[in-house]
């Protein structure tokens, strides 16, 4: 995703902050939703995954899937964890991921950018950009509906009182 082109972008001071914003996004989240994440190693993806999991009721703990590929939990809704760093495109076509997708959960795609083509059409993308030890910035873009609507929430309200939506 290009920086510039981000429809909103969340200033995280600390993982506290981090947290605020996922638990908003998995408040709002139902099944279909997909959160597409990509930003430097080490910035914050699979912490902001963790999080996500943990306000969507899942128990378990939530790691990188990086060898892996795909891990799935139960919480509030299921949860798809998915890390692509090691795939090429052809390889990810191969997975049938619109079952992920399209399915009853909320997945998340780490290194998102490089499956692009096969995300669906409607998307939220997140790039996590380190800015100190503690500090992240979160670029985030919406496709379709229902993140244009949820973007629209966080630019008028932030993620304060983000129930409402």
């Amino acid at each position: 995703m290009d920086n510039a082109l981000a429809d909103w972008v969340y200033e995280a001071e600390s993982l506290t902050a981090t947290e605020r914003l996922a638990a908003c996004l998995a408040a709002w989240s139902q099944p279909g939703t997909v959160l597409a994440l990509d930003g430097d190693l080490g910035a914050g993806k699979t912490a902001f995954s963790q999080l996500l999991a943990r306000h969507l009721g899942v128990l378990e703990t939530v790691n990188s899937p990086t060898f892996t590929l795909i891990k799935e939990y139960e919480g509030r809704l299921p949860f798809y964890h998915m890390d692509v760093y090691r795939l090429s495109l052809d390889e990810a076509d191969d997975l049938g991921l619109d079952e992920y997708f399209y399915g009853a959960g909320v997945t998340v795609v780490e290194w998102a950018s490089i499956i692009k083509e096969l995300l669906p059409p409607e998307v939220l993308h997140i790039y996590v950009e380190t800015v100190s030890e503690t500090g992240r910035r979160m670029h985030i873009k919406g496709q379709g509906e229902p993140y244009v609507s949820w973007l629209s929430a966080l630019k008028k309200n932030g993620v304060q009182g983000y129930e409402s939506i």
